[in-house]
């Protein structure tokens, strides 16, 4: 196990020419598309905070948030040309690798106790390959949250009320899906685009986890908040397989490790954001409302069908992770 002190110099020398060195320093930069304040945001700060203890001033982890680096697409292209180390993807990996896709099926994960078994069973032995065969390395498996829906028009009850509601969307097929299911015209759009488009109209909403909700200041723009949790998004902290592969072997060790650490800081801190900005939306006077849950996963089952259909072993991977939903921890 990886210990909280820095790396020998020897260990860290071997190879540093070919990875992308300054002033003998392994620079290493992590992009992703989230906003300050967010569970995105404070995962990757918490990874880069301990991985650069670790490092000891040999190396140093620098992370550019708010799409500093580009959007998601944009950063997995990078990943895959080695122009940036690492990103945070969530849905976008069910667009790269089609197996992430069972992570957009609607009411699949219970809990995080259930993301956890799932996690164990299905993504390092299935889908975690399936990543590297398409050139991404998965290191750690993190949280974006289950997600809620924010509208200008009404209160969302049952899937009936989405029916003429333009939406934004991750773009991801499996999510623009879903919302057709549901009824409501899905628009695919950048997180980045998103304020303004509601700001101005553009779109009458939008779905996210609570923490995005906030931090990106939608409630400012939006008059709905639907504890809807249609689904619940991991977030994968992610590298390009070639230039993993050139980082010298010490240093992927000690980086894989404290990415797979940083998971109970991120389910800890999730659970706190959860409550804590519930409460602050709530005060902010958007109009939080519950909806019909089991109207939702009536309408939304087909999808599954659909995915297993369209997806290799897709309904292997669905009857598993489902089978996992009533076992202890």
């Amino acid at each position: 196990m990886v210990k909280n002190a820095p790396l020998g110099a020897a260990a860290l020398a071997l190879g540093l020419a070919t990875c992308g060195t300054h002033d003998g320093q392994l620079d290493l930069r992590l992009g992703h598309v989230a906003s300050p304040g967010s569970l995105t945001a404070l995962s990757a700060d918490e990874f880069a905070r301990r991985a650069n203890e670790r490092l000891g001033g040999l190396g140093q982890v620098t992370v550019y948030g708010s799409s500093q680096l580009g959007d998601d697409e944009t950063l997995l292209i990078k990943l895959k040309l080695g122009t940036v180390d690492f990103s945070v993807p969530s849905t976008i990996m069910s667009s790269a690798v089609e197996s992430f896709g069972i992570f957009e099926m609607p009411y699949l994960v219970r809990d995080r106790a259930h993301m956890a078994r799932i996690e164990e069973a299905v993504v390092w032995p299935r889908l975690a390959p399936d990543a590297a065969a398409r050139g991404f390395e998965l290191l750690a498996v993190w949280e974006n949250g289950f997600r809620h829906i924010t509208n200008d028009a009404r209160p969302i009850i049952r899937p009936a009320d989405l029916r003429g509601i333009k939406l934004r969307t991750p773009r991801g097929r499996w999510r623009v899906r879903l919302f057709q299911t549901f009824g409501a015209n899905p628009t695919p759009m950048s997180l980045a685009e998103t304020f303004i488009a509601l700001q101005t109209g553009v779109i009458d909403g939008q779905e996210n986890p609570l923490s995005q909700i906030h931090s990106q200041r939608f409630h400012e723009v939006q008059q709905f908040l639907t504890l809807s949790g249609h689904v619940y998004t991991p977030a994968y902290l992610l590298a390009g397989r070639d230039r993993w592969q050139a980082l010298p072997r010490p240093v992927r060790d000690l980086l894989r490790t404290t990415a797979q650490e940083v998971q109970s800081f991120v389910y800890e801190r999730a659970a706190v954001l959860d409550s804590d900005l519930l409460a602050s939306l709530r005060s902010s006077g958007i109009a939080v409302n519950e909806c019909d849950r089991d109207s939702f996963l009536r309408v939304g089952e087909p999808l599954l069908e659909e995915f297993s259909r369209h997806v290799p072993e897709g309904r292997e991977l669905i009857a598993t992770a489902l089978g996992l939903a009533s076992q202890g921890p």
